[in-house]
């Protein structure tokens, strides 16, 4: 039987693997927009499974009250953890659930956490609840947050042959004209992983619609 969760320990998996000579560069790659504890993903990764394997993970609500404490600390490692931690509990997850992900996307936002988010947590919550959550995925895309409409647009991204193609367009054409880079890095992303699953609809989409020429460039990149 594993012992109970405890968050300083979990924290302190983390804390004790600083590195100043690494967290520079790490800084630095992220446009300081964050400072870092300077953990390499192959030493977080071990600390996480080392952790998880000896303590207990919380169910909910105190699962999403640990996330939102470990998410607010300052150093960026810190929100991996807590998306790791978050993501132990996935199949738990429900569209309720969907609110404290876009809580998670809004608050200390960037391209790291959103792609670690989207795709996956929300992603698999929205297949869960299709009718429910296409619409919040609508509203997101719709949303005055780029990175609300970043996750809106990559929450398929995992879909395959499950892929809602007119709500993947609906998405897409929200933002064609958008000048924001992660949005048009998003909507040539999602294309170009549906086109390994349905390329002759992405090469006509792309044809017939004024994408960005990075979306584009991006879309067409295994053509």
């Amino acid at each position: 039987m594993k012992e109970p969760w405890n968050r300083q320990l979990y924290i302190d998996a983390f804390g004790s693997l600083r590195n100043e000579q690494l967290a520079g560069p790490m800084e630095a790659y992220m446009k300081h927009h964050f400072p870092f504890l300077g953990i390499k993903s192959p030493q977080r990764k071990e600390a996480l499974k080392s952790y998880f394997s000896t303590y207990a993970v919380p169910d909910k609500p105190q699962l999403l009250e640990e996330v939102w404490e470990i998410y607010k600390m300052p150093e960026r490692e810190y929100q991996y953890a807590a998306i790791a931690l978050l993501s132990k509990k996935q199949k738990s997850l429900t569209i309720e659930d969907l609110a404290f992900c876009a809580k998670l996307i809004t608050e200390k936002s960037w391209w790291d956490c959103v792609d670690s988010i989207a795709p996956s947590i929300v992603g698999d919550i929205v297949k869960k609840d299709r009718n429910n959550g296409e619409q919040i995925m609508l509203q997101w895309s719709d949303s005055s947050n780029m990175w609300l409409n970043r996750a809106a647009i990559l929450h398929q991204l995992k879909y395959k042959a499950e892929t809602n193609k007119q709500l993947l367009k609906d998405i897409i054409l929200k933002h064609t004209d958008s000048k924001e880079f992660f949005i048009q890095k998003a909507i040539g992303w999602v294309l170009r992983e549906y086109a390994k699953t349905d390329p002759s609809f992405v090469k006509h989409f792309v044809g017939v619609n004024d994408l960005k020429p990075l979306s584009k460039r991006e879309a067409l990149k295994h053509f």
